[in-house]
């Protein structure tokens, strides 16, 4: 049974355990597992590629169903699908008892493939086929954006930024939150900060810095410094990424703390992680602990501090912090 992705409300009243997503839009695929499978939800959330399947299929299928019965509470989630898992989820297909809930993720299938015809088909499956965001959707993604983070900003600054996503809301959320961290030390945002943040993305972005320095991987960040000049100005955006991204980190390892499954943790966080930055979140949880998180935290704001009163050296306070553990 197809259910499109305007109308996923459906996905409340209707019950079928097996969902297939197919498409090149990987934002969408994030959002509907996110908001429709994953948000508030307290089960266990396994993660397997299609190859690891395959290579265990006996053993696969033994685990799913001997076990459905009596671990209800878990969502399977199944990437780069092909036609090759066909066969695997038309048996799984036919276990009436099944409770556990499988997402399937594939990129374009053709109107020919296996696992297509059957998802369309079959009333007791549902496919979800996922295309390129219209500029009426992008354009209400930024309006919710900006609504729920109190930022106003130009008709002409909107454009740009529908404009620049290509048609990928990954893309268009990348952009919002690099202006929401510009934000906290820039009261009134014009187009050249979105000029500068967006030429800024064709090189390495200030995201993948953070992200790198977080995630203890010095040959990274050191390449990244090299390839960039960075201004005061983008000084100050590195130094709020990485404050932003250490608070949220801070969250993350009290989780862990709590005894809590790591992956869990990152699969339920609210808000929710992208797809593209949950590896990477991870290594960053596996490479700091609680309370090196909060100190990393007050020397951050020390820097930030330091970097506002003497602006002519910004480039080195920043790149001595993050070449340094």
């Amino acid at each position: 049974m197809i259910i499109k992705s305007f109308e996923l409300e459906k996905l409340k009243s209707y019950q079928s355990n097996i969902h297939l997503i197919y498409g090149n839009n990987e934002g969408i695929k994030d959002d509907i597992i996110n908001n429709f499978y994953l948000n508030n939800f307290s089960g266990e959330v396994l993660k397997y590629e299609e190859s690891e399947i395959l290579n265990h299929k006996n053993e696969f299928l033994s685990n799913l169903i001997n076990k459905s019965l009596f671990q209800i509470n878990k969502i399977i989630i199944i990437s780069r699908a092909s036609d090759k898992i066909y066969e695997i989820i038309d048996n799984v297909h036919n276990y009436s008892n099944l409770e556990i809930k499988i997402i399937i993720k594939s990129s374009n299938l053709e109107k020919k493939s296996k696992l297509r015809k059957f998802f369309e088909n079959e009333n007791t499956v549902i496919c979800t086929p996922v295309y390129e965001d219209d500029t009426r959707t992008l354009n209400t993604i930024i309006q919710t954006f900006l609504r729920e983070n109190k930022i106003s900003l130009s008709q002409e600054i909107k454009n740009l930024l529908v404009e620049r996503s290509k048609g990928d809301r990954v893309n268009l959320k990348n952009e919002l939150l690099k202006l929401k961290y510009l934000s906290i030390s820039k009261n009134n945002l014009n187009i050249n900060d979105v000029l500068k943040l967006s030429n800024l993305a064709e090189n390495y972005s200030v995201f993948e810095l953070s992200d790198n320095y977080l995630a203890k991987n010095p040959k990274k960040v050191s390449n990244i410094l090299n390839e960039n000049n960075y201004s005061s100005e983008d000084c100050i955006l590195i130094i709020r990424t990485i404050l932003n991204k250490s608070k949220r980190l801070l969250k993350i390892r009290n989780e862990i703390d709590n005894k809590k499954n790591i992956d869990n943790v990152i699969s339920n966080f609210k808000p929710p992680i992208f797809w593209k930055e949950k590896d990477i979140v991870k290594r960053q949880a596996q490479s700091w602990s609680t309370d090196e998180v909060k100190e990393l935290i007050f020397k951050t704001n020390e820097l930030e501090t330091l970097v506002k009163k003497n602006s002519a050296n910004s480039m080195l306070f920043v790149s001595n912090f993050v070449s340094n553990y």
